[in-house]
């Protein structure tokens, strides 16, 4: 008998919102509209050839990862291409850390709520999730020396900057808290950073994984680039490398020749910190016309995130409301969100919900915040 597994409510509120008079406040997805076609284009042509088109090595086309290295280091990620496995997107760099790591019933400590996505993989994988307390500044490093010493867990899974779904960012105090934790007890940990770039105020944080090496890191081309390409990256060090390169040969053995061709041809041809200044700059005032509706948009007494970058805001609405059950009313007025509940590894908060204001314009937000505000309030 087959097993029996939930399936994504956000995948299957995008099918929903799929009618165009929706606006959509639902999916974590980047703006069409500001993807680099044309220049994407280019390199896609020009990426095209015999060798692309051919079987290519497990750990991903040399020039990608030397590329990819680069931007790292320049970042204060010291890195090497030797460092990185090329993956399909960075959701494949989780299943393959937690395939290569979790054996079933194993502990896995997560941020609470976080990445639905990477509860799916935990469970998946037969994992028992138990979560660490946190608060506006992110997981809380005693809550975790806590579930440490009382759980003894073998993988710690954190979405530190501009967290999904909260928009919460890890402190930089806590982030040296939490990597001295995981040197002491040889706790691998896996920071997931999609968003980091997409920075809108404030100072970068270090990376979790320039302070520690049993920090994986994985990153992705998904929210900068596109995501269609399904491109990201894993940087782990030697000692479990091999392993994940075995584990990624079983499961496909290569990501797409070339997509990671037509990645290097672009990041050589093109300035992507550029591009992203651009998608900040849009995204900034996405932000802002979002926190600047919602006054007006939920009951008194509401408490929202007010993230200084990433996608999403983080809403919790008063009076032991479910947002669950909101959401029909809320296509009925074509206007979408996600409910907060399946962000929850244990007892779900009911009166949350995830916005995010990345995929419509300053119009369309403040137009569905008030189609928004006939459900909410």
């Amino acid at each position: 008998m087959p097993r029996t597994f939930t399936g994504s409510p956000v995948r299957d509120l995008l099918a929903l919102t799929s009618r165009p008079e929706v606006i959509s406040f639902a999916g974590g997805l980047p703006a069409p509209e500001l993807f680099d076609a044309d220049h994407l284009r280019e390199a896609y042509a020009r990426a095209v050839s015999r060798r692309s088109l051919q079987y290519a090595p497990t750990e991903g086309d040399l020039d990608l990862r030397g590329l990819v290295a680069d931007r790292l280091t320049r970042r204060g990620l010291p890195t090497a291409a030797g460092d990185l496995l090329v993956t399909s997107g960075s959701q494949q760099a989780l299943t393959l850390v937690v395939t290569a790591l979790l054996e079933p019933g194993a502990v896995v400590a997560v941020e609470e709520p976080t990445y639905l996505a990477a509860l799916q993989c935990f469970q998946l994988a037969g994992a028992r999730v138990v979560p660490v307390a946190g608060d506006e500044h992110g997981m809380d490093p005693a809550a975790l020396a806590e579930v440490v010493e009382r759980e003894r867990p073998e993988l710690l899974y954190l979405v530190p900057t501009f967290a999904n779904p909260t928009g919460r960012t890890l402190s930089a105090a806590r982030r040296a808290e939490i990597a001295a934790l995981a040197d002491r007890h040889g706790l691998w940990v896996v920071e997931d950073d999609p968003y980091s770039e997409l920075r809108y105020r404030g100072e970068p944080v270090p990376s979790l994984a320039s302070m520690s090496d049993r920090v994986l890191y994985a990153g992705s081309f998904s929210k900068v680039g596109a995501p269609g390409m399904r491109l990201g990256w894993l940087r782990a060090p030697a000692s479990i490398m091999r392993t994940l390169v075995i584990v990624k040969q079983a499961a496909d053995l290569h990501t797409s020749t070339v997509d990671q061709a037509a990645a290097a041809v672009y990041l050589e041809a093109n300035d992507l910190d550029e591009h992203i200044r651009g998608l900040c700059a849009a995204y900034r005032g996405r932000r802002d016309a979002m926190i600047a509706a919602l006054p007006s948009t939920v009951p008194a007494g509401t408490r929202w995130s007010d993230p200084d970058g990433g996608m999403f805001v983080w809403v919790t609405l008063p009076g032991g409301v479910d947002t669950s059950e909101l959401i029909t009313a809320a296509l009925a007025r074509d206007v979408a969100f996600v409910p907060g509940a399946p962000f929850y590894a244990t007892t779900p908060d009911r009166s949350a919900l995830r916005l995010s204001f990345t995929t419509n314009t300053v119009d369309e937000i403040a137009e569905g915040m008030r189609r928004l505000a006939a459900v909410l309030r």
